[in-house]
Order: structure tokens, then C-alpha cells, then sequence
């Protein structure tokens, strides 16, 4: 077929999109006619809460088994497994936990939640990832804990930021709500370090709807996580035993059901996105501009969540959401520009500058000029673009290399 300057063209300028004819990609969440059935023997059952069921710590005992973990106790969502693994590590009022400010707010906000500050450490520029370089720089004498972002699905540098956290005697957190089986150096991530996070949001790899889970290897601490999400009560101890306080995070049976099932289905999703993400950074390799992150050598598995890259002339142009408009226009849905830096977000500078001068205690000043500048040009798809058919990759790889080629076209149509 002969092309046409209307083939060429943007989409948002008239042109054919690159994924015209295309089916859509893949809907997300998935379910099975065994979930039904799953969910319908719990409705059946009469036991809904997990204090009355074994679903919830059926599937505890497999996500963990699936990480290599020896402990796992699931709760409401990733944001409040955070703040309940910094709890169960002694973090609390005054304590500063170093976060990377290329994350979700919830890595911040769950320290503001135990009466923490959150500090920032800057990122890698070539994988997003939080920087032990910058960590060294941000530990004061009253840093508690380290959380290492395992953004996107890739792994954080977990061989130099736990030798940073053994040797200055801190708690290394893996937040890892996007990274379910991914590993390092051959071991599931979760419990490499001290506690391991995971979320089950709607967009995440596993889903229920909501949810979450903290992993360990530490029965201390997995008896911390325990109490906490059951309202201090220790396992085998009475009803109204409560030997601390704790709150309320369980999650239903129902969710449980959920999850079990999407564990089950993990695996073979795993390989169509990770095959999936292997021939579209091979396919953008030649493409002027495009900078696809780095996936460091000791990451054995990548949890592909997000499929990222950048595009500095983009940004430097100011033409990064431009882009990103312009490949949705392209079939490409869901192409984000992705966070914006978490150390100048208002509302979280305010909190943690309130809560340190009531402690009197100044707020440490952050300095993270790489996350100012990926956050200007870094574009990133959803995991349901890694599920799609080699067909829609090599077409999503023709979206990219048309929108980064069109910077004029792109002034025009923002």
C-alpha cells in the first residue's frame, strides 16, 4: 500500500493514526468465569470477613510463597501497607524516612501518617530510580528508614542501599506496589530488605479492586504488621486480647477471592508483557531522541508495569505533554507524561514543614535536580499496551517514532 501525507501526518492534525485498524488493546482488570465462581462460594459461604474465612490467609501464604517471602499479611491498600511496615519498624513522630520524589504522593504521605517527615533522595536519570548516591547525602542524625521505589516494575539498587541501610543501622522498605515478581539476582523482591510493600489497585499487575500486602522474612516484624492491621491483637490470642494498639485494615474474603485468582493468571500476563516490552525497546533503539530506560544487570525479572522512556528534546521544548496528547490521538491510550516532582508539591512541603517546626526541627531543604528534569520529559504506557499483539507493538513503536519526529507539528497542535 502506498503511503499518504494524511498517513504521515499526526493524528491529532488529521493524519491516520498509527494504530488505525487495529483491535483496542486489552481491558484491564481481567476476570474469569472461576472468579465468578470463587466469588460466588464466598457470598455462599457466609464468611465475608477474613477473621472468619481462610481465603485472605490462603492467598497471604501463596503471594509470599511467589516472592520467596516467609511472611505476608495483607490489608486495605499499598498506601497504608506503607505506613503500617514504617509502624512496625519503630518509625514515628520526628523520625525522617528518605523517599524518592519520582513516586506516587502515598511513599511520602504514609511517613506523614505515622508522624514522620518525609525527606528526598533524587533519582537515576537513566532508570527513575531513587539515586544511593543522593541517599548518603539526605540521612541526618534522625533518618529512621529508607523506602526504595521499585518504579515502574524495574528494581531499585537493593545491593547499595542495603549495605547503606546495615551500615548506618537503618530500615530499608521496598515499595514495590508495581513490581510484583520482579527480582534481584535471582530473588523476588519483598523481602530483600527488611519489609516489602505491594499494592492491589485497580491498575496494578494484581487486583482487587483495592488492597494490599507487607511482606518479610522478620517473624518480629511480620507480628508488628499483624497486630497492626488487626487491631492489636496477636494471632491465636483472644477476640478482645488487644496487647497494642492497631487499626482496622483487613481485607474482605471477597478480595481475597479476587486476588487468588489473579495471582494464578500472573505468570503467563508476565511473559506476554516482558516479551512485549523486550521487542519495543528493541524496535526504539534506533529512533533519534528516544531514551528508554536503563534495566540494571542484577534485575533478573521486571515487573512491567509501566513501559518508560524519555525524550529530552521534547522537554526541553516543552512539547512532552504535547506528546504524550499526541500519541493517545495515535491509538497508543493510556501514554502519560507521568509524576510531577513530589519534593515541590505544595501540600506535602506544607504538612512536613508544619509537623518539623512543631518539633523543632528544621525541614531539610531537598536537592533532587534530576527529578526536575525527568519529570519535564519522561513519557510512560500503562501495562495494558504490554499486553497487546506483536502487531500493536510494532505499531505502537511507529506511533513513537512519528510524534518524536514532529516537534513543529507538535507546537501547532498544542
Amino acid at each position: 500500500m502506498t503511503s499518504t501525507s494524511a498517513d504521515k501526518g499526526l493524528a491529532v492534525e488529521g493524519g491516520r493514526p498509527a494504530l488505525e485498524g487495529l483491535p483496542p488493546f486489552p481491558s484491564w482488570p481481567q476476570h474469569s468465569e472461576a472468579d465468578a465462581q470463587a466469588l460466588l462460594g464466598v457470598l455462599e459461604s457466609g464468611k465475608w470477613g477474613s477473621t472468619h474465612g481462610e481465603i485472605v490467609s490462603t492467598f497471604e501464604s501463596e503471594f509470599a510463597a511467589a516472592h520467596g517471602a516467609k511472611y505476608g499479611v495483607a490489608l486495605t491498600n499499598g498506601t497504608l501497607a506503607i505506613a503500617a511496615a514504617l509502624r512496625a519498624a519503630g518509625v514515628g513522630v520526628g523520625d525522617e524516612v528518605i523517599v524518592p520524589p519520582y513516586t506516587f504522593i502515598a511513599t511520602a504521605s504514609a511517613a506523614l501518617f505515622v508522624g514522620a517527615v518525609p525527606t528526598f533522595a533524587d533519582v537515576e536519570p537513566d532508570t527513575h530510580l531513587i539515586d544511593p548516591a543522593s541517599v548518603e547525602r539526605a540521612i541526618t542524625p534522625r533518618t529512621k528508614a529508607i523506602i526504595a521505589v521499585h518504579l515502574a516494575g524495574s528494581v531499585a539498587n537493593l545491593d547499595a542501599l542495603n549495605h547503606i541501610a546495615e551500615t548506618r543501622g537503618l530500615t530499608l522498605i521496598e515499595d514495590a506496589a508495581q513490581a510484583t515478581g520482579a527480582a534481584w539476582r535471582g530473588r523476588p523482591v519483598g523481602a530483600i530488605g527488611h519489609l516489602g510493600t505491594f499494592s492491589f489497585q485497580s491498575s496494578k499487575n494484581i487486583t482487587a479492586g483495592e488492597g494490599g500486602i507487607v511482606l518479610t522474612d522478620d517473624e518480629r516484624l511480620a507480628s508488628a504488621v499483624y497486630s497492626l492491621v488487626n487491631v492489636g491483637r496477636v494471632r491465636g490470642g483472644g477476640w478482645y486480647e488487644h496487647a497494642s494498639v492497631g487499626y482496622n485494615l483487613r481485607l474482605t474474603e471477597f478480595q481475597g477471592a479476587l486476588l487468588r485468582g489473579q495471582l494464578s493468571r500472573l505468570p503467563e500476563q508476565q511473559k506476554v508483557r516482558d516479551e512485549n516490552a523486550k521487542l519495543l525497546t528493541q524496535l526504539l533503539a534506533d529512533v533519534d531522541g528516544v531514551e528508554v530506560d536503563r534495566e540494571p544487570a542484577e534485575m533478573t525479572a521486571h515487573g512491567r508495569h509501566l513501559f518508560m522512556f524519555r525524550v529530552p528534546e521534547l522537554g526541553k521544548a516543552g512539547l512532552r505533554d504535547a506528546a504524550a496528547k499526541a500519541l493517545n490521538a495515535e491509538g497508543v491510550v493510556g501514554a502519560s507524561g507521568g509524576y510531577v516532582p513530589l519534593h515541590r508539591n505544595e501540600a506535602l512541603l506544607a504538612e512536613s514543614t508544619a509537623l518539623a517546626e512543631r518539633l523543632g526541627q528544621p525541614y531539610p531543604q531537598a536537592d533532587c535536580p534530576v527529578s526536575d528534569l525527568v519529570c519535564t520529559d519522561t513519557i510512560w504506557f500503562p501495562q495494558t499496551i504490554m499486553l497487546g499483539s506483536t502487531e500493536q507493538i510494532h505499531a505502537v513503536a511507529d506511533a513513537i517514532t512519528k510524534v518524536v519526529g514532529s516537534g513543529a507539528a507538535l507546537k501547532t497542535a498544542n
